[in-house]
């Protein structure tokens, strides 16, 4: 099962001192208890908390890689790359800073990597055939690669701006894409992947119709990153409106296979004001994505009693 919980902030900016990663952009994290229990917040483990010793202010990339080569060699130069990690933090500059908004640089695009293989993994175990398989025939391990790179560069055009980040994404991923795949592919193959990758990072947007299963992996885990400590740097900041609220009475997220489907989301709430954040968020994504048909979500208030959330509003 694909459990999402948190750690407190205390325990886990101790955690990555001790390391030597700096923590400006992320608010939670988590030590991952394997290799498929990696949360919607960042996995950090003794060893996977090394950092290049030439750039201190590089943090490893950790997605569950397997035995694919080639993804386990584009992830060598992800960690590697210095201008691929600052996009991410200006990305999470004008999210967090200036808009006050959740987080969208290294940590999310890691959770929604972590969380679109694993979905992904669980439908070819079901028999869902990726597009770039049933299309170009290639290899279910080039639709692992489609998937990672859809994730890590969806949101790199917030670096640009917030509103249209989604075409701003596109060149930005397009020349980066070009750089982590040379060598690794032939120039065929290596357009047909960029092409594949480029089209998950314009479907993540809400209105865009998903036309593969890569897309709408990348898509549904996208809008997966929504467990508590993701959104409490808006309400805690005191961004009290009916999106933070409900965005903060999600306590958990847990993926696994289903009984009847291929997957099974089931959402744990500390408040039914979840609802809103389950119904305009996570149901619109999951309806306009490609692999609706292969979800099953239940979403139930954890504890006995709500928590309360709102003692007092003021306009």
């Amino acid at each position: 099962m694909f459990d999402i919980n948190t750690k407190t902030l205390e325990e886990i900016e101790k955690t990555l001192s001790e390391h030597g990663i700096f923590t400006d952009d992320e608010t939670e994290m988590k030590v991952a208890n394997g290799e498929e229990a990696i949360t919607p917040l960042i996995a950090i483990s003794e060893v996977e908390a090394t950092i290049e010793p030439s750039h201190k202010s590089l943090a490893r990339i950790n997605i569950p890689v397997r035995h694919n080569e080639k993804l386990t060699a584009i992830l060598e130069r992800v960690n590697h790359d210095i201008e691929l990690q600052t996009m991410w933090r200006c990305a999470n500059i004008n999210a967090v800073d200036r808009l006050g908004i959740s987080d969208h640089g290294r940590v999310h695009v890691q959770i929604v990597a972590n969380i679109g293989l694993k979905m992904l993994r669980l439908l070819h175990e079901a028999g869902v055939v990726p597009g770039i398989v049933q299309h170009h025939n290639l290899s279910f391990e080039d639709a692992e690669v489609v998937v990672a790179l859809g994730a890590l560069l969806h949101d790199i055009g917030i670096c640009v701006h917030r509103e249209e980040h989604e075409h701003h994404s596109l060149w930005l991923a397009d020349s980066k894409m070009r750089e982590l795949l040379d060598g690794i592919y032939d120039v065929e193959h290596r357009t047909i992947v960029k092409s594949e990758a480029l089209h998950a990072i314009i479907a993540h947007a809400r209105s865009q119709k998903c036309l593969t299963i890569e897309a709408g992996v990348v898509k549904v885990a996208d809008a997966l990153d929504m467990a508590k400590g993701r959104s409490r740097i808006p309400f805690e900041a005191g961004h009290i409106n009916i999106h933070s609220a409900s965005a903060y009475a999600i306590q958990s997220v847990e993926l696994k296979a289903g009984i009847e489907k291929p997957i099974h989301i089931q959402v744990n709430m500390s408040n039914s004001a979840g609802i809103f954040q389950i119904d305009e968020l996570l149901k619109k994504k999951i309806q306009n994505s490609s692999i609706k048909d292969y979800l099953e979500l239940v979403a139930s208030i954890s504890a006995e009693t709500e928590e309360k959330l709102i003692p007092v509003y003021h306009m």
